[in-house]
């Protein structure tokens, strides 16, 4: 059972991952609980969908019918993408994203790390053959224009990463932003704008219907000739067969890409072979089990004492 301090209300807590999560959560979520101040009995499986009041939810686990679970009150998602749960009408409890510390450092990490290596074409020194002596004076920090799409949790610690590095960073978001230490765009007009000025171009937006193939043909001829594109957010958001023109007629000059339609990456697919393009294997913004543990656990207590609870999804925007 789980209750919260000073509170007689006890929940069951199922985990819905696949298998090998399970050993991996168990005791870092037994432990986050306890620092919590909620004593829970925390299973994988249950006989009974109606005695579950929370559950601690993967995508990939399998589950997709939340009707036999009469008394659920919350779904706690562990990835912070909820697009493979957001249209499922069996759910129909609040449903919460996972913003983790871990995952938010790991994304700035990996997009930090590939804005630098690109940069500075470290690329050219890595293929460079013995005795070519390839000398150039990098640009500055300054000298690079760094446009964020997607100015969530994860793209606001981007940017800022960026700017305290000197890049001449701007954002873009679906509405205004509040962003007073770089230029933030909204709105179709601001996405043009976005687009047009950005050396290196980050996506880091949800997969909505909004979104989906919102870089297409039209939108990677708006880019400066030769700029780069990273996608470590959502392989949908980048139509493959724009992207792979674009690169063949050099208006994209490299593609540095973490996310795609089918995963893993088919190995017949044109990206692992293309000269400028480069595949990670969804590695940018993977959900630490100790850190995500202690958000849910936090959400957990939300729930027992009857609070608000974290990063609740707007079914309606679907992030």
């Amino acid at each position: 059972m789980c209750t919260g301090r000073g509170d007689t209300l006890s929940l069951n807590v199922l985990f819905a991952a696949l298998p090998h999560r399970w050993p991996q959560y168990r005791k870092q979520l037994e432990a986050a609980f306890a620092g919590a101040g909620v004593d829970c009995t925390l299973v994988n499986e249950i006989d009974d969908p109606a005695r579950v009041d929370v559950i601690v939810y993967a995508p990939n686990s399998g589950l997709e019918d939340f009707g036999p679970f009469t008394n659920l009150k919350a779904v706690l998602n562990l990835w912070a993408g909820v697009e493979d749960i957001v249209d499922n009408t069996t759910l129909q409890v609040p449903l919460a994203r996972m913003v983790d510390p871990g995952l938010t450092q790991g994304m700035i990490e990996w997009v930090t790390a590939h804005v630098l290596r690109h940069h500075l074409e470290i690329d050219l020194d890595i293929t460079c053959p013995p005795g070519d002596w390839r000398y150039r004076v990098p640009k500055l920090a300054s000298q690079q224009r760094v446009g964020i799409l997607g100015l969530g949790s994860l793209g606001a610690a981007c940017a800022d990463a960026l700017v305290s590095l000197g890049f001449d960073v701007a954002g873009w978001s679906r509405t205004a932003h509040d962003a007073s230490h770089f230029p933030a765009f909204h709105g179709s007009d601001g996405l043009e704008q976005l687009i047009q000025r950005s050396d290196i171009l980050v996506l880091l937006l949800p997969l909505t219907e909004a979104t989906s193939d919102l870089i297409d043909a039209e939108r990677l001829a708006l880019l400066p000739k030769g700029a780069v594109l990273l996608n470590p957010g959502r392989g949908g958001l980048v139509d493959d067969a724009a992207l792979l023109e674009a690169l063949e007629s050099g208006q994209v000059g490299h593609a540095t890409l973490d996310t795609f339609r089918v995963e893993p990456l088919p190995p017949d697919h044109p990206f692992w072979t293309h000269p400028r393009v480069t595949v990670t294997p969804h590695i940018a913004s993977a959900t630490r089990p100790e850190t995500a543990s202690r958000v849910i656990a936090e959400n957990v207590r939300r729930v027992a004492m009857g609070a608000p609870l974290l990063h609740l999804v707007d079914r309606g925007l679907g992030y």
